[in-house]
Parts: structure tokens; sequence; C-alpha cells
């Protein structure tokens, strides 16, 4: 009977241990599906620099920080956006943060400034740079000869792949989800551009985001932008979701 009762406990407990690893995997799993707190911050001061709402973006600066950003990813986000929203848009959410750190550190709140970017290496070449790290972002290797705006306006492919793929993409203060997630959110916040939404939406799935994240950026762009700006882009989504095999 004791030996019945060894194995019957082995049982027991390798189920057990089982059911625990099984549990723990889900929990990872459903835990990925969810933007935490600095990925929501990101969406929020990305879209409000977008349109302009200096008001709400200061609040959420605040609650950037508060979430445990560095000073230097939030300048990093709004250094970027000026590729996607201009620099007026930039330079005001740039002076709005300036003067929230300034504020919290005469309130005795000192942030944490964060790494800088780390020197680009010399490249003779940075359209090559640029186009491989495309590469990277989209899992998409270009190949033949350039089409649509590319090929009709052939000095916007140049600074696209020099400019922001090789000299803004490679500064390693933020990862490429974060950089993309930055993107989606000021495209979700914008009219009129949904064919770059589809790009990127696309393009932040292959490097991990997932549906599920995309559709709670879309939840606070309803909240801080407007519900009409949120639907048009869950509707994009939805449009790929109906063209996949």
């Amino acid at each position: 009977m004791t030996g019945k009762s060894n194995i019957i406990k082995w049982i027991l407990l390798l189920v057990l241990t089982l059911s625990i690893n099984t549990m723990n995997a889900q929990n990872n799993i459903n835990g990925d599906q969810f933007l935490n707190a600095q990925q929501k911050s990101i969406v929020s001061i990305a879209a409000l620099t977008a349109v302009g709402d200096l008001e709400h973006l200061k609040t959420q600066l605040n609650s950037g920080l508060d979430a445990g950003l560095t000073i230097n990813e939030i300048k990093e986000v709004l250094v970027q956006l000026y590729a996607y929203c201009g620099f007026p848009r930039s330079l005001n959410g740039i002076n709005t943060f300036m003067n929230v750190v300034e504020e919290r550190k005469a309130n005795g709140i000192t942030g944490v400034v964060g790494k800088e970017a780390s020197p680009i290496p010399n490249t003779a070449n940075k359209y090559e740079t640029g186009k491989k790290t495309l590469q990277t972002l989209t899992g998409q290797e270009e190949k033949g000869p350039k089409t649509g705006a590319n090929a009709f306006a052939p000095a916007i492919d140049t600074f696209l792949k020099e400019h922001l793929f090789a000299d803004i993409f490679s500064r390693d203060v933020l990862t490429y989800q974060q950089r993309e997630l930055a993107t989606i959110s000021v495209l979700s916040a914008l009219e009129g551009v949904a064919p770059q939404l589809q790009f990127h939406l696309a393009t932040g799935m292959n490097i991990g985001l997932t549906e599920s994240q995309l559709n709670q950026v879309f939840s606070i762009i309803e909240t801080q932008i407007g519900k009409q700006q949120a639907e048009i882009a869950k509707n994009v989504l939805l449009k790929m979701a109906d063209k996949k095999p």
C-alpha cells in the first residue's frame, strides 16, 4: 500500500505542477495582451501632442513620469513626433514638457533623467542603414524598382530611409515597439491618414504588438481625442483582419 500511495502522491504532484505551469504560461500570455502604464502614457502623450491639446497633455506628461517613464524617454517620443505631425506640434509638446519638469522640480519632485542615446556608428551609407531598419520593422525585404510615392518623388524615399529610419530610429532611448506605439497613436489621432495608419498597424504587429493592445490604444484615443477618430482607427484594423487569409 505504501508503494501505491507514493505513486498516487507523485501523480498528484505532477498534475499540480503541470497545472501551475499552465496557469503561469496563460497569465504571461494574458499579460502580453494589455498595455502597461508606461505604454498607455506614451499613447496619450503622442495623441495629445498630435492634436495640440496642451492642457490635457500637461496632465498626461505628469502621469507618464509618475508611471516610470524617464525624462529622456518622453523627450524622445516628443522629438520623434515631428516626423509624423510636424515641427510646430512637436515643439509645443517639448515646451510643455519643459514646463512640467520645471514645475515638478519647484515642488521638490526630481524625475529620473534616464539614459542618453548611444552614439550612432558611423556609416558610409545611411540609406542602406535605414533600409535595413525598415526591413526589420516590417519583416519584408524591399525588392525591385520603387513604386508609388517613392517612385514619383524619390526624395521622400531618401528622407524616410536616411533620416527617419536611420537617424531617428537608430537612437536607442526607445525600443522599436515604443516608437511604433507612439506613431500609431499619432496617426490614430489625426484625420485623413488611414493608409499610413494601416502600414504602421501592420508594422507594430510584426514587432510584437497584439490586436488586443492596439484596441486598447483605440480606447485611449476615444477617451483623449474622441469617439470618431477611435472608430476610424478601429475600422482600419478590422479591414486588415478581414484581408488575412
